[in-house]
């Protein structure tokens, strides 16, 4: 019982027609549940051929749905349907509207296949072709049961455009549940209204609230509190509707929208233009015949405004331009100049100061940076950047934007080659350095000049003779292999690391013995 509870409590939510024919289908099996299944197993596999011939033959079709037993009536009544029809399963299938001359070919074709087929089922099928425009056209003529009939038909073959009307559908029955005095328009718009929708297409929905009559609270803390509650049934009616398309719901105020009419809003324009009503208590549909009959017609206030947008748009752009340049631009040349300074050994520089020392030092001194480089350097900082703060610069061209941009990436490029040949250069120092410190220390207590002579007799002398450890051996032949490897280019940073660690250790022992040395010699004076 509980479970029962449960699933009328979901259901609740879901238009009165999918929960009669949930009802429906629900009851067949209960009286007969064998008799049921098999049936149900039969007339799925029929379908299934009806189906697949319909995709194969017309790889274009949009969708193919069965309509609500119970909706059956309706589009009898509207759709001139024969009467007979009524307990026929109806067949509903949607092409897109460029298609719209071969419909007759298209129905001859699958009843064809359809009477073929028709002896192995139990109840008779009716076919229905139709466009996106035609389920509009419903809408628009305010027959939105026979639209919601169709949201919510079952679906055989989707490519989008079903699962974009049921989630709007659910949607929009979720929110007249809670609080319809207030909704005076529910709006379908973008890909969907375009015949363009997909399985992963944004519908686009916008739903008017009426603020008129409201006198308990401002209007803006209604717009807000409706708003949450209707972006709240988002993840609900998505969830119910089984589909991956996400639902943006747009919340305008009544008041706010005419407004923007008056005001000859484009966004608004172009929404009451396209856009196609599945709930409207008679506002929608009245902006929509006023616009087409060019009776809706912005002030002179609301002409002059748009007119002046173009230039404000000039001027935005002109600014926006300017700013890549004395922002973005500037501090991606000047910003890595000066971390190759610090990295050089230098200390935090200003703009001026930047450029100056990278020609002093990169171009003049170690003649590792080409002249080009430094004259983009110098352009963009001294040209452009104080430029600016002189007020010489105001505004830049498109093709100056393009230049200078385009010897950005070229500087940037430059300058991480050049903090290779920096931290090269910086290694061969560090090793050089390491080996000078090394063996001239070893020369106050071996007394021999060349490298091979120095290592055999400090290995024979004081290695062996216990003064020193193979450890100390090892650390002086490692430091020779590094300084021989790097002239070959075959050492990295990491190497030179580890042989500056190791060279410390020998380096204060060697110390720490000649002091010792010294020391017992002064004793003996």
């Amino acid at each position: 019982m509980e479970k029962d509870n449960k699933t009328k409590d979901s259901e609740s939510s879901i238009p009165e027609m999918e929960i009669d024919r949930k009802y429906s289908e629900k009851k067949s099996v209960v009286e007969s549940p064998e008799k049921a299944q098999k049936e149900m197993e039969k007339t799925k596999k029929e379908l299934d051929k009806i189906k697949n011939f319909i995709v194969k033959k017309y790889n274009y079709v949009q969708s193919i749905s069965l309509l609500p037993p119970q909706a059956t009536k309706l589009f009898i009544d509207e759709e001139e349907v024969p009467k007979e029809t009524e307990k026929y399963m109806h067949l509903y299938v949607i092409v897109p509207e460029e298609k719209l001359k071969e419909i007759p070919k298209i129905k001859t074709e699958v009843v064809k296949q359809i009477d073929s087929l028709q002896k192995n089922l139990k109840q008779k099928i009716w076919l229905q072709v139709k466009t996106p425009i035609d389920v509009w056209e419903m809408c628009l003529d305010s027959k939105f049961e026979l639209s919601a009939a169709v949201s919510m038909s079952f679906p055989l073959y989707d490519k989008g455009i079903l699962g974009a009307m049921r989630v709007a559908e659910i949607h929009k029955s979720l929110v007249l549940q809670k609080f319809e005095k207030y909704v005076v328009s529910y709006v379908i718009g973008g890909s969907l209204v375009r015949g363009e929708a997909v399985k992963s297409s944004d519908v686009d929905v916008f739903v008017i609230i009426n603020d008129t009559d409201v006198k308990k609270m401002p209007r803006l803390e209604l717009k807000e509190r409706l708003r949450s509650i209707i972006y709240q049934y988002v993840g609900e009616a998505e969830s119910l509707a089984g589909v991956k398309n996400k639902l943006s719901p747009q919340v305008y105020l009544l008041t706010d929208f005419w407004e923007s009419v008056k005001d000859a809003h484009p966004v608004i324009f172009t929404f009451i233009r396209d856009g196609v009503p599945i709930y409207d208590r008679g506002t929608f549909m009245p902006w929509k015949a006023l616009l087409r009959m060019g009776k809706l017609k912005p002030s002179p206030e609301a002409i002059d405004m748009f007119m002046s947008m173009g230039d404000q748009t000039v001027k935005r752009a002109k600014r926006i331009m300017l700013d890549i340049v004395i922002q973005d631009i500037f501090y991606g040349v000047s910003t890595p100049s000066q971390a190759l300074l610090m990295l050089y050994g230098l200390p935090p520089t200003n703009v001026k100061e930047t450029v100056k020392e990278m020609k002093r030092i990169f171009v003049d001194k170690e003649k590792m940076l080409e002249k080009k480089y430094y004259d983009i350097l110098e352009e963009i900082c001294i040209k452009y950047y104080k430029g600016y703060e002189h007020g010489k610069v105001k505004e830049v061209t498109g093709k100056e934007l393009d230049r200078l941009l385009k010897n950005m990436e070229l500087y940037v490029k430059r300058l991480k080659e050049l903090r290779e040949q920096i931290d090269k250069k910086a290694q061969e120092r560090t090793i050089e350095q390491i080996y000078k410190d090394v063996f001239e220390l070893l020369k106050t207590i071996v007394k021999t000049k060349s490298q091979v002579a120095t290592i055999t007799e400090f290995e024979k002398d004081f290695v062996k003779a216990g003064k020193f450890t193979p450890q100390h051996l090892r650390i002086l032949k490692d430091i020779v292999s590094a300084r021989s490897d790097f002239k070959k280019g075959k050492l990295n940073a990491h190497k030179v690391d580890q042989a500056r660690k190791s060279a410390s250790v020998l380096i204060n022992d060697l110390i720490e013995y000649n002091q010792r040395c010294e020391l017992l010699n002064n004793k003996k004076e």
